[in-house]
């Protein structure tokens, strides 16, 4: 009965701080993307494409795409998996990429059999539209699903590149960063690489095992890796921030984009000063790559 509470609890857990990430992920109300687009020549022209909202083209500044899916090695023809993207924010660049260099992406969304998440369910079903209803900008993309209960994000040993961003610390929420790592390593080819973004927390505490704070520690990230079967091949300063202190009322969600201002699940405060918090941008990330062995 206790194991059957504590999946209970842990996936009530997820539920709430699922929905609350993917709800501050490149989520917009500008205009959709349009159904035209000039074909790109590179990663650069991929990103600066017009389909591309306002909004997300103006975190460029803080997420660095082109020198980060660089260091991860993306390559023209590569068959990529990213997990849980969220409102698509890396799909505007992975998906026309891939599909204008013969490539192939597959999205492991959200695995959403669990009621006690409809936000995140909704989310998803609007990356859906998104994504299908524009077949010219982001070509063929395969869904799958990742989750307590899903199967095989891509077939086993297809995968050039597998990306987690910025959601490690959701899955330690729900007790599933080891299936995270064990699916991925099943996709990846031999040599195949593992790419990392997530928020950086304060080197040398003792790393809370659901992340409750949105924060996670590099090292542990690392060892967690390095257990599931992956090399660490390189590290990069490129989300670094030094101004991000880690130590918000709200946890990283009080900074941008989320700007929480009060506690998860309760009403905005209306009084609060963002003020402090918009000047230090979005959190400090670590971009880790890892490789599966040959």
């Amino acid at each position: 009965m206790m194991g059957s509470i504590q999946q209970w609890s842990r996936r009530s857990v997820l539920a709430g701080a699922t929905a609350l990430s993917l709800s501050g992920c490149g989520k917009s109300k500008d205009k959709a993307a349009p159904a035209e687009k000039a074909r790109p020549e590179s990663l650069e022209a991929v990103v600066a494409g017009d389909w591309r909202l306002p909004a997300d083209r103006a975190r460029d500044r803080w997420r660095h795409p082109v020198e980060t899916l660089k260091f991860w090695g993306l390559a023209p023809g590569q068959t990529v998996v990213e997990f849980w993207p969220g409102a698509g924010w890396y799909t505007d660049i992975l998906a026309p990429f891939l599909a204008d260099t013969k490539g192939k992406l597959y999205e492991a969304l959200l695995e959403t059999n669990n009621p006690a998440d409809p936000a995140a369910a909704e989310i998803v079903e609007a990356y859906r539209r998104k994504v299908t209803g524009a077949k010219k900008v982001y070509g063929e993309v395969t869904f799958t699903a990742f989750g307590p209960t899903s199967g095989p994000v891509a077939p086993a040993g297809s995968a050039d590149l597998v990306l987690f961003l910025r959601n490690l610390h959701n899955w330690m929420a729900g007790g599933i960063a080891e299936k995270a790592f064990r699916d991925a390593l099943a996709a990846l080819k031999p040599g195949g690489v593992l790419g990392i973004e997530e928020h950086r927390g304060q080197p040398g505490r003792v790393q809370d095992v659901l992340a409750a704070d949105g924060y996670v520690q590099q090292d542990y990230v690392i060892q967690m890796a390095k257990e599931a079967g992956f090399v660490l091949a390189a590290t990069s300063e490129i989300n670094a921030n030094p101004k991000d202190t880690k130590d918000h009322p709200f946890g990283v969600w009080t900074l941008p984009p989320t700007r929480l201002s009060a506690p998860r699940g309760e009403p905005a405060e209306p009084g609060f000063d963002h003020a402090k918090y918009d000047a230090i941008g979005e959190s400090d990330r670590m971009t880790l790559k890892f490789v599966k062995p040959k």
